[in-house]
């Protein structure tokens, strides 16, 4: 077995394949660049190797100093993780030359499946479904009806110079297929001055399925069953899940069977991905082939029992494959979630910066969290905003959804923007929740982003339930504090009025022998928790069902953050109700003549100068972050007062950009 594996890799998968290395006794080495000095991944790897500036391109992307690191440390192996070179032939082919094992597959799978065009082809002769299409440019609406015949309804007319949705129609018979030709022909020439249409097959509401395949340097070639992968946020995974609550068995053996065949044919030898893409009646077409492993594998192993990195690891040291197709069993379900740096209330813009404070949920055999950070690691605008992975399992898709919703709940991060919330929010719906879903769910469920979870009445009674209890942990403590409260604690009872979401409700706090009660809405809810005041995350058995709320101290009153959707609440006495009621709101600032950057980044570009009038729309600025350039635009007309910042700034949120007379 290898004496010493190098990770090129950062974060939570540097960290991933440090633990497995470790637990075969296989010595590790990290490399970083400036911004990682600290990282995680570092602090967990037996040798730590320096390898350039931030930028990735400056430093994880060179493969000359990749290998540089490796013979300085003496590797003989290096795993690529995801992303950076675990994709690059000529990588492989360097490290070749240079004798380093490569922990993944050979150059030829690489070199084919890295394109494609040849990697359609590929599939194609190998007997691989692919999407039904002729790229030959139709000649005539008949020509049309006759194509959209051989394809099958329905299908995609496109005007092969198109953009935007211009000069695009789906048709679903032969009358639609004429009519909508000439309507296609018509737009190109108006809009791109080139009036060749083709056409290809349209599948609607399209399902994300992908096999993971598992092979060696002897020819055998396993599948490890399916992932669904059809919680996509602009084609970036959100959700996952193992297996699909779509497939039949039959369409699950008829994909692996087609994924062995593809991989076979370029001898593929490690930890794959054929990635496909499944209509409403089961029909799979390829996409493409990765590689390498996926951020979602760890939903394959909890519910295989496959160790993926270990077998990446075995099989590139030469290792038979000790596993067969027949020892592969779907047991249980498993879910991922991907937390990520970024606001979704502003648009999923990324978020950097500090983490001030970090509290992962608790990992059991139900919970995963691959992480590649700690309280105090740094979000930097050079690489990828995931945090990190929240993995459930349980014995069917409803339990291994409440797990998650659970865990995420517990899940406390300050100090940078989270997609938290949004995906309690996602896990809650009951669309969700049925297993109706596509790549344009989140496009459809949330046409105007995402404006914070709301609650069920169920929720806002436990709110309200939690509300009471920690505020009148509170008091009961600072009265015990002060001397006040002589008689026994179990008998502290006190009526509180409760302000929630512009509404007030009473509740009746009692303590008994085994928590409390409180008494709202006409329901009585036990709480039983071990919760102290000051502790982040509220965790409690409420009415015997386990209950994670995170608890924010405000001035007067509490952020309550639960299910998706994060509410402020007062728990009042009478008396304090009704002098609240003549306390004056306080009014936000207008802001409505700046330009304010909306995440900290760095300024590419001012579009416009002092003086000069712009239109609604018109670009204004380029702010980058994330490895992501972003467009501010103006959102009225008006003309430029100021401009406070120019190019090669670095910003911080809300930080102003532009001021408008």
């Amino acid at each position: 077995m290898f004496n010493k594996i190098l990770i090129a890799n950062r974060g939570e998968i540097a960290c991933r394949v440090i633990k497995t290395a470790h637990k075969m006794g296989i010595a590790t080495v990290a490399v970083y660049s400036d911004a990682d000095a600290d990282a995680l991944h570092v602090r967990l790897a037996g040798e730590k190797v320096h390898i350039g500036n931030a930028p990735a391109a400056e430093s994880y992307l060179i493969a000359d100093k990749i290998v540089a690191a490796a013979k300085e440390t003496g590797a003989d192996a290096i795993h690529p993780g995801y992303g950076f070179l675990s994709e690059n032939a000529d990588f492989c082919e360097k490290l070749e030359k240079e004798g380093i094992a490569f922990i993944g597959p050979g150059v030829k799978a690489i070199g084919v499946m890295g394109d494609k065009i040849s990697s359609k082809k590929l599939a194609e002769a190998s007997g691989v479904n692919t999407i039904p299409g002729c790229l030959d440019v139709i000649k005539d609406a008949e020509e049309a009806v006759k194509i959209a015949k051989g394809i099958g309804y329905p299908v995609m007319l496109k005007a092969s110079a198109g953009g935007g949705g211009k000069g695009m129609r789906v048709v679903y018979n032969d009358d639609e297929a004429r009519s909508g030709f000439t309507s296609a022909v018509n737009e190109a020439v108006s809009s791109f001055g080139d009036d060749r249409v083709f056409a290809e097959k349209f599948i609607e509401n399209p399902r994300h399925i992908e096999i993971q395949v598992l092979g060696d340097k002897h020819g055998n070639v396993i599948h490890l069953v399916e992932r669904e992968c059809s919680i996509q946020r602009r084609h970036q995974k959100v959700i996952e899940e193992a297996p699909s609550s779509f497939l039949t068995q039959e369409t699950r053996d008829k994909m692996g069977a087609q994924s062995i065949a593809l991989s076979k044919e370029v001898d593929y030898s490690s930890a794959g991905t054929v990635e496909f893409i499944v209509d409403k009646d089961q029909n799979f077409y390829f996409l493409e082939m990765n590689t390498r492993l996926q951020v979602e594998h760890p939903v394959t192993e909890l519910i295989t029992g496959v160790d993926l990195v270990e077998q990446m690891i075995r099989s590139a040291y030469g290792e038979v494959l000790n596993i067969a197709q027949e020892d592969v069993k779907i047991n249980g379900w498993a879910m991922e979630a991907r937390v990520y740096a970024e606001d979704p209330l502003r648009g999923f813009l990324p978020s950097t910066g500090r983490v001030t404070d970090y509290i992962p949920p608790e990992e059991g055999d139900h919970i995963r969290v691959d992480s590649g950070i700690y309280e105090g690691s740094e979000i930097s605008i050079y690489y990828d905003p995931m945090i990190s992975k929240v993995i459930s399992y349980g014995v069917d898709r409803e339990q291994a959804i409440e797990k998650l919703r659970l865990a995420l709940d517990e899940y406390y991060i300050r100090g940078v923007g989270h997609n938290i919330a949004f995906l309690s929010d996602v896990l809650k719906s009951k669309r969700f929740k049925s297993g109706d879903i596509s790549t344009k769910y989140i496009e459809e469920e949330y046409e105007d982003g995402f404006n914070g979870g709301s609650l069920s009445l169920e929720a806002w009674n436990i709110m309200i339930a939690v509300a009471t209890t920690v505020h009148s942990c509170e008091v009961g403590r600072q009265s015990t504090i002060d001397g006040k409260m002589n008689e026994d604690a179990s008998s502290f009872m006190e009526n509180w009025m409760v302000a929630l979401d512009g509404e007030i409700q009473s509740a009746n706090f009692l303590m008994t022998q085994e928590g409390c009660n409180v008494i709202t809405g006409g329901l009585v809810y036990n709480v039983e928790t071990l919760w102290s005041p000051g502790t982040p995350v509220f965790s409690a058995k409420i009415n015997d069902e386990q209950f994670n709320v995170e608890v924010e101290y405000l001035l007067d009153g509490y952020k309550l953050t639960f299910d998706g959707a994060s509410e402020i609440v007062h728990v009042r006495s009478q008396r304090e109700t009704e002098l609240a009621a003549y306390m004056p709101e306080k009014v936000p600032a207008d802001m409505s003549k700046y330009l304010q950057c909306p995440m900290p980044g760095l300024v590419v570009s001012i579009d416009v100068s002092e003086g000069d009038k712009v239109q609604a729309g018109q670009n204004l600025c380029v702010i980058e972050a994330m490895k992501m350039e972003n467009i501010l635009c103006a959102e009225r007309d008006a003309t430029i007062l100021k401009v406070s910042a120019v190019a090669g700034d670095s910003l911080a949120v809300d930080a102003v950009i532009i001021e408008f007379e």
